[in-house]
């Protein structure tokens, strides 16, 4: 439990950007340093966390920490994951309005925005590739992008949409293959 606490709380204490910044840190810790999961794991782990309400990067962080040590460890993850930015939040909510018009801070901010868009799209391409493992679903991916970013379509209907259409077509493959 300890290792998870600590593992998260590294996490929560260096990563900037908010939650889906977080994923490829928390991916890099959990995957290929401490293998506590596979890349495959770690993709359904993240599918899961994104059907849940709240945060993915607390809702992924309690979904590992529960694999990995039941409640306790569920409950380390998140403490883990959350405590260093509360810390840090309560630190600024109370200087930080005496700071915000200084250029520096300003400056700061403005190169930090683009950094953590990049972190973002490193976790998309990281964590797509073992999504994209044939035709069907890359096409259904950019499907489903196009309804993201064109039509605005709520992500929590996309994932509905993404199981119904996987329970539909992949099913069906699986059963052509066995027959």
């Amino acid at each position: 439990m300890r290792q998870l606490f600590l593992a998260f709380f590294k996490i929560g204490a260096t990563t900037f950007g908010g939650g889906y910044a977080m994923l490829p840190v928390i991916r890099q810790e959990v995957v290929s340093a401490k293998h506590w999961l596979s890349n495959e794991e770690f993709v359904d782990v993240l599918s899961m966390a994104q059907s849940a309400p709240g945060a993915v990067a607390v809702n992924t962080a309690v979904y590992i920490g529960y694999k990995m040590a039941g409640v306790p460890g569920a409950f380390a993850a998140l403490s883990g994951t959350v405590l260093p930015s509360f810390l840090i939040i309560l630190l600024i909510a109370g200087t930080f309005t005496q700071f915000a018009q200084w250029p520096q801070v300003s400056a700061a901010f403005a190169g930090i925005r683009p950094a953590v868009a990049a972190l973002i799209a490193a976790a998309v391409v990281k964590l797509g590739k073992p999504a994209l493992k044939d035709r069907r679903s890359v096409t259904l991916t950019v499907i489903f992008l196009m309804l993201a970013i064109y039509f605005e379509v709520h992500p929590s209907f996309i994932i509905i949409l993404g199981a119904l259409t996987g329970i539909v077509l992949f099913r069906k493959a699986d059963k052509g293959e066995n027959c």
